[in-house]
């Protein structure tokens, strides 16, 4: 459409005008801005009006021909340049097309979706890569049913993008399988460590947050050098402070600390929020970072999608459009169990009332 317009409009300055010649190289234009949107044939046919036009415009004009060869050589050379710009962009977004396959596979092989309803629990995530175009970065999650209960991971790797892919998958894999295997949840995160010990270079970690749900009213948390979870009950927004603070995976020959295992009481309505730093440490223009606690307090509901659905857009509103780093968060909350009425389906129906001897 912007070609046709610049096109015509060039044609009638040069119709309508006495400038001669001077108005026709601007046919040019049109097969350029053609690069940008149209296939190369498509080119080439702007292309190929824009230089008949010139023809039939240069020999009304009466100019000498030679004058009239040179800007016609011109518009031809520029639409060759310019259909062979558009065959490169065809190329560049096959192959952007294809990585963007690839990183969405790979997410959902890595991260898979968490579906509304696990265990006794309704949950909601919400993910955000820095590299927006691959859409996988080095934050972390997965929440798994287990003969020991519900239980989750919420970690950040260090550094973000494609290079953290492979330390995201080897912290869910081994995760993964010791959710199912360990009875303790400390031996779960023992299991990552060792793993992590094993594969991760000297200054490569993971913060993390595993919890469980062993018993109806008890959650378990283990943080490893991560944001506190937040804990949303009737009595307010809480931060969950570890108690003993440990160094996160990966870390643990630097520093002889264990983690410790916090005990929550958990009760129907309760809420637990678990989030990466990319949450946190997000800044507006100011530099001043997201408060996380009070726009959880403001925004929390009985419906997990909904309340991180206003998180989200309240923390790129902040940021004003474009998240710097990679954000997670993933929303845990324990419905009330209402209990319906008892009906007793071999109850006696009722008698009718006796109505005494008749006249």
């Amino acid at each position: 459409m912007v070609t046709a317009v610049t096109t015509s409009l060039v044609a009638l300055l040069v119709f309508l005008g006495d400038a001669g010649m001077s108005w026709l190289p601007l046919l040019a234009v049109g097969p350029a801005l053609a690069a940008a949107t149209c296939r190369p044939w498509g080119v080439l046919r702007i292309g190929f009006l824009a230089t008949a036009l010139g023809a039939v415009l240069g020999a009304r004009s009466g100019e000498p021909v030679r004058q009239q060869a040179v800007t016609l050589a011109a518009l031809v050379a520029v639409t060759l340049a310019s259909a062979l710009a558009s065959l490169l962009r065809r190329r560049r977004e096959r192959v952007l097309a294809a990585v963007r396959s690839v990183a969405e596979t790979a997410q959902n092989a890595l991260l898979k979706p968490v579906p509304a309803t696990v265990g006794p629990f309704q949950v909601a995530v919400r993910y955000s890569a820095a590299a927006a175009e691959a859409r996988i970065g080095g934050d972390l999650y997965a929440l798994v049913p287990t003969p020991y209960g519900v239980r989750l991971i919420v970690g950040d790797v260090r550094g973000k993008g494609l290079p953290a892919v492979g330390t995201t998958a080897l912290v869910l894999g081994v995760f993964r399988e010791a959710a199912y295997d360990e009875p303790d949840l400390l031996d779960v995160v023992e299991r990552i460590e060792r793993s992590l010990a094993r594969n991760l270079g000297p200054d490569d970690f993971v913060t993390a947050v595993v919890a469980g749900y062993p018993q109806p009213g008890r959650m378990e948390v283990v943080n490893c050098g991560h944001a506190p979870p937040l804990l949303v009950s009737r009595a307010g927004v809480t931060a969950v402070e570890p108690t003993q603070p440990a160094p996160p995976l990966g870390l643990r020959s630097l520093v002889d600390r264990r983690p410790g295992l916090q005990t929550l009481s958990f009760s129907d309505g309760d809420q637990l929020l678990l989030y990466t730093d990319g949450v946190t440490e997000a800044r507006d223009g100011g530099r001043a970072f997201y408060p996380l606690a009070e726009r959880v307090a403001r925004h929390a509901c009985d419906e997990p999608s909904r309340t991180l659905a206003a998180l989200h857009d309240d923390l790129l509103a902040h940021v004003g459009g474009r998240l710097h780093d990679d954000a997670a968060l993933l929303l845990l909350r324990k419905p009330a169990v209402v209990n319906p009425v008892a009906v007793d389906p071999v109850a006696a129906p009722p008698v009718a009332a006796d109505p005494g001897p008749g006249p």
